[in-house]
C-alpha cells in the first residue's frame, strides 16, 4: 500500500498528523482509520465472494487479479499452448537488428552475405532490395528549400 512512499515523506507525514490532531487524539484517529480500511477490506472480499458464488462452479478458479490487463497478458503468455517460447528462444534481436543495420549502411554481414549469394543465383531477374544500388557517381537529392 505504501510502496511508493519514502522515509522522509512518512516521517512529514507523522509530524504533519501530530500538528492537526494533536497527540491527545491522535491514537484515536489511527483507530479509526485502521478500522474503516479493515471494514473495506471485509466489504471487499465479501462481494468477491458473492460474485464467485453467482457465477457458479465452472469459475471455481476464476481470479479478480487477471482483469488486469498486465496480468492476464502475462498469464496467457506464459501458457505455452501457442509454442511462444520456441518462438522466443529462436528469435536473436540483437543479431536480427545488426542485419538490419548491416543492410541500411550497405554492408554484407556474414549470414546476410550468404542468403544474398543464394538470393542473387536464384532471383531470376528479381530485385534484391537489400543491396545498395550500384551508381557510378553518388548524387545528391535535390534540396527544396521550402520544404524544409
Amino acid at each position: 500500500m505504501f510502496n511508493d512512499i519514502g522515509p522522509l515523506e512518512l516521517v512529514t507525514l507523522v509530524v504533519l498528523a501530530v500538528l492537526v490532531f494533536g497527540p491527545d487524539k491522535l491514537p484515536k484517529v489511527i483507530q479509526d482509520v485502521m478500522r474503516t480500511i479493515r471494514k473495506i477490506r471485509e466489504f471487499s472480499e465479501g462481494a468477491k465472494q458473492d460474485i464467485r458464488n453467482e457465477l457458479g462452479p465452472e469459475f471455481k478458479d476464476f481470479e479478480f487479479e487477471d482483469l488486469n490487463p498486465r496480468t492476464f497478458i502475462r498469464k496467457q503468455l506464459d501458457n505455452d499452448e501457442l509454442g511462444l517460447k520456441e518462438i522466443r528462444s529462436s528469435f536473436d534481436l540483437k543479431k536480427e537488428m545488426a542485419e538490419i543495420t548491416d543492410s541500411v549502411h550497405g554492408r554484407e554481414s556474414d549470414s546476410s552475405s550468404v542468403a544474398a549469394a543464394a538470393s542473387s543465383d536464384s532471383s531470376g531477374g528479381r530485385i534484391d532490395m537489400t543491396k545498395k544500388p550500384e551508381t557510378a557517381v553518388e548524387e545528391r537529392p535535390p534540396f527544396d528549400a521550402d520544404a524544409t
